[in-house]
């Protein structure tokens, strides 16, 4: 059996249960990765049911149409969950979607693969590309960025907070030679932090924030966001299961903002159906379980946020 096959999504039961999937309903994984939420999914679904699954990544796209190929109930496409509403569009679906996952990040398999560049811990070239061929890869953009705009990724995507510390050796270093691998770069970061914090590589940070900034993951998720509710029946799920704190406050300032509903001055009596709100909080936050995480540690910094379409008299 392959590691794929092995791998366990992370929070896959609770991402069900936070779906309350119909089984004649229609569902979209905007995040396919290896399937292993696709195929949970998939699993509570009838023939009369179907999911959508997105994915930047040609080598998923091509793991699910070999997985898939036989399942009539099931249609994936190469695109961002930027482009959700026209993917739904396509499907005829628009406001008829029952239920929206989002699993965040980099995948197991995209780690794995040294050739990938998204790991300081193997060698390998330094591209973090969701999409290879598409885009600029993190060395060519290293190569040319201005010493204060590495400063301001590796704030602002990384919370790193010896940022201007690792820009200047960044920048230091590739005039005497290109940083064409992840193993210089590590080395650099290495050596440019400090300080060690417990437990985690100094380069973890550095990595995550190019990464983020290479495949425009926090603009992707807005772009997402934004969709949501045109997308989304009255009664579908809205699940994303993120491992980034910008991430979350994203999605949790989000969910907040849906269910205030529409703006007015403070002083203005208005009655909470007047307030319009279009989505409700379904349960806590949701963390994986000591056990999860004993056997998956990269499910660790996860957590999980569930909101619900709200529609005719709550609208």
């Amino acid at each position: 059996m392959s590691r794929v096959e092995t791998h366990r999504p992370v929070l896959l039961e609770e991402a069900l249960q936070g779906l309350n999937i119909k089984a004649n309903g229609n569902y979209v994984d905007g995040t396919y990765g290896r399937g292993g939420h696709c195929g949970a999914v998939l699993s509570h679904l009838s023939q009369k049911g179907h999911l959508l699954a997105l994915d930047k990544d040609p080598a998923a796209i091509a793991e699910a149409e070999h997985r898939f190929s036989g399942d009539s109930r099931f249609t994936i496409r190469q695109a961002s969950f930027a482009n959700l509403k026209q993917e739904v569009i396509t499907m005829g679906w628009l406001g008829q979607v029952d239920g929206i996952l989002l699993d965040l990040g980099v995948s197991s398999p995209q780690l794995d693969d040294a050739a990938r560049g998204f790991s300081f811990q193997q060698q390998g070239p330094l591209d973090m590309r969701m999409d290879p061929t598409h885009g600029q890869s993190a060395a060519d953009w290293l190569a040319t960025a201005r010493e204060q705009d590495i400063v301001r990724v590796l704030k602002e995507f990384g919370e790193e907070r010896f940022a201007k510390r690792i820009a200047r050796a960044i920048v230091n270093a590739r005039e005497a030679h290109p940083i064409a691998t992840t193993g210089q770069l590590a080395a650099i970061v290495a050596a440019a932090v400090p300080t060690r914090e417990p437990g985690k590589d100094p380069a973890t940070r550095s990595f995550q924030a190019i990464r983020i900034y290479i495949n425009k993951e926090l603009d992707d998720l807005k772009d997402c966001l934004d969709k949501v509710l045109d997308v989304l029946k009255p009664g579908g799920r809205l699940v994303v299961i993120s491992f980034h704190s910008l991430e979350d406050r994203m999605i949790k300032r989000f969910i907040r903002e849906q269910e205030k509903g529409d703006s007015y001055p403070p002083d203005l009596p208005v009655t909470q159906f007047q307030l319009h709100p279009r989505l409700r909080a379904v349960g806590k936050p949701v963390r994986p379980s000591e056990e999860e995480v004993s056997t998956n540690p990269r499910a660790r910094s996860a957590i999980m946020r569930v909101a619900e379409r709200l529609g005719g008299d709550a609208e």
